[in-house]
């Protein structure tokens, strides 16, 4: 691993920082899709926007800043649902409350593909999520995922045959 001198590791800084925060929602939104919980996916951004800035020093190509950060924090969100969790009366009272909202707004088919994306393993729903919500391209997805090309499409391919036949059933 290359460790860069003052100047050019003051420049990945900025670079770092420029990315979180032009970015943020976008972290926000992709992370949010993964925990459902406000506060769980604020905390999941703002670590993996510390790593990022804490280790700005090994980003070796600045070219590729957005894609390393992307990676951030989505190793941040899946370290995170690894994690043990208690589910607490109060969270479990909010999580019924939200569902109540979906069900007076009668939008259930948006309840019907978020509970699709959710039994889909996560890095076929990190690709989907990617191509779909986020709009990039799958050289951008493989980039991040740090995966080749024909992986990455056939992994897209198989999940939406899995999400069709999932939301066909429904």
């Amino acid at each position: 691993m290359q460790i860069l001198s003052g100047k050019n590791r003051k420049s990945n800084e900025e670079i770092i920082e420029k990315v979180v925060l032009e970015q943020y929602n976008q972290y926000y939104r992709l992370v949010y899709s993964y925990v459902h919980n406000e506060a769980d996916a604020f905390d999941i951004v703002q670590n993996g926007a510390y790593k990022a800035l804490r280790g700005s020093h090994t980003l070796r190509n600045p070219e590729y800043a957005r894609t390393w950060v992307y990676r951030i924090m989505l190793n941040e969100t899946f370290n995170f649902l690894k994690q043990p969790r208690f589910e607490s009366y109060d969270y479990l009272q909010e999580a019924r409350g939200n569902e109540a909202e979906f069900a007076a707004d009668d939008d259930y088919t948006q309840v019907d593909l978020q509970d699709a994306l959710d039994a889909l393993p996560k890095q076929e729903k990190a690709i989907i999520v990617m191509k779909f919500f986020e709009d990039k391209k799958l050289e951008e997805i493989a980039e991040i995922l740090n995966e080749n090309l024909s992986t990455i499409k056939s992994r897209l391919y198989r999940s939406m045959k899995k999400l069709r036949i999932r939301l066909s059933d429904e």
